[in-house]
This record gives C-alpha cells, sequence and structure tokens, in this order.
C-alpha cells in the first residue's frame, strides 16, 4: 500500500495501515501519530453501525467510508436513486392525470412518461454536481489548492444515498407525504455537505455554499426544462 494511503477519522491526518497484522491472526489497530487515537475505529465495526453513524452525518463515519474503504457502486447507487426521483415524479404525474376514459392514456405513453423523468432527474443531477465545483474550484484555486474531481463526484454520489427513501414514502403514501419528501431532501443536501467538508477537508461554510450554488443551478436547469416542456406541448399537434 501507498505510503498516506488511508487517513485517520478523528484529525484527517495520512496514515500508512490501518492495522498490524501479527502471527496467528492477531490484529492491532494502528494508533495516529498526530491525535493518538485509533486511525480507524470503524475496521472493528459491524456495516450496520458504520451505515447508523454516517446517517448521523458524523464525520468519522464520512471519512472511513470515503478514505479508507474501497467502494465501487456509486455508479450503481447512482442510478438506482434516479430510478427512485424517477418513480415518485412519475407516481405524481399520473395521479395528477384523472381520467374516465381507459383508452386515454396507453401504456407505452406512462412508460415514456418515466422515461422522461428519469432523464430529467440525471440532468439535474448533473447539473447539482457541476454547480457544487464552479463553486469549489476557483475558491480551491484561490486558496492555492487543487480540485480532484473523480473523489469528489463520487463523494457526492455516495452521500446522495438518502433518495432511496423515495420509494417507501410513494408505496406507504399518507397525508405527510410531501413533508417526507421535503425531509429526504433536506437529508440528502445535508450529507452531500458533510461528503463535500470530508473529501476537500474544507471549512463547513464552502461546503454549505457549494451546495447551495450546486441547488441553485439544479433548480435553474428544472425550470429551464419544464418551461421547454410547456412551450412544446403548446405546438404539439393533438393525436387523438
Amino acid at each position: 500500500m501507498a505510503p498516506g494511503a488511508f487517513k485517520c477519522i478523528e484529525c484527517n491526518e495520512d496514515a500508512n495501515e490501518l492495522h498490524r497484522d501479527y502471527s496467528n491472526g492477531i490484529l492491532k489497530i494502528t494508533i495516529c501519530d498526530s491525535c493518538k487515537k485509533p486511525v480507524d475505529k470503524y475496521i472493528e465495526y459491524d456495516p450496520v453501525i458504520i451505515l447508523i453513524d454516517a446517517t448521523l452525518c458524523k464525520i468519522q463515519a464520512f471519512r472511513h467510508i470515503l478514505f479508507n474503504t474501497v467502494i465501487n457502486i456509486h455508479w450503481k447507487l447512482c442510478v438506482f436513486c434516479l430510478l427512485c426521483e424517477a418513480y415518485l415524479r412519475w407516481s405524481l404525474l399520473q395521479g395528477s392525470q384523472s381520467s374516465s376514459d381507459p383508452a386515454d392514456i396507453i401504456r407505452y405513453t406512462k412508460e415514456w412518461d418515466f422515461y422522461y423523468m428519469f432523464a430529467l432527474a440525471a440532468l439535474e443531477l448533473a447539473a447539482f454536481c457541476t454547480g457544487v465545483l464552479l463553486i469549489v474550484w476557483p475558491i480551491r484555486r484561490l486558496c492555492g489548492s487543487s480540485v480532484e474531481f473523480n473523489p469528489l463526484l463520487k463523494a457526492l454520489l455516495l452521500s446522495s444515498y438518502g433518495k432511496v427513501l423515495l420509494i417507501p414514502a410513494v408505496i406507504w403514501e399518507h397525508d405527510f407525504s410531501p413533508l417526507c419528501f421535503s425531509l429526504i431532501r433536506l437529508f440528502v443536501l445535508t450529507s452531500n455537505t458533510q461528503a463535500i467538508k470530508v473529501i476537500l477537508n474544507c471549512s463547513r461554510r464552502l461546503s454549505l455554499l457549494a451546495v447551495c450554488g450546486g441547488l441553485l443551478l439544479e433548480t435553474l436547469v428544472s425550470k429551464a426544462l419544464k418551461t421547454l416542456q410547456v412551450c412544446s406541448q403548446d405546438y404539439m399537434p393533438v393525436l387523438y
């Protein structure tokens, strides 16, 4: 393993190893030279405990996941989260289209509506990541620091895992569903803020500013796409 390949989850200092393997299967957790605490206590923890701490947005859990664990499922998680968000938008769209004629909305039309919602969610996610990068990159350059795009993108995608909660919120629909959707969105943005802070080792203010910039660009792109959709529907011939 290359020197400094790991990070201490307490002080964020580089570490060469997480544990030492002695004879007879005896493992000893490495102690950080800087803070004198275990480099990564989570290597002895159950994954469920790590997930709970990540849900609580503990910075130590985020450092363990982003620096000391080999996770290559961020693209699969991204696609799954986009499917969850597309399903939410599609279900709300179908719920708003009430019709007494069963032949009014045919099956393939509903299917293409779902594909459109998936594409819309993907474009908004791309806009959010672009907005974060547009905020972070010039500020870090002014401070004399660099920004690695791939680790930042991976952190943003992994920290958006809260979107999977949209599915049970849709299935178990009740009067408080809009509130649940807003709380899920707030949780995802909070996780994004913590992930940016951890991966860039920056201040809370910069991570909040980056998330706000990404959210602003995402909102602008979403409104532009909805306006384009309305305009296209106005000029689309009626096929009935």
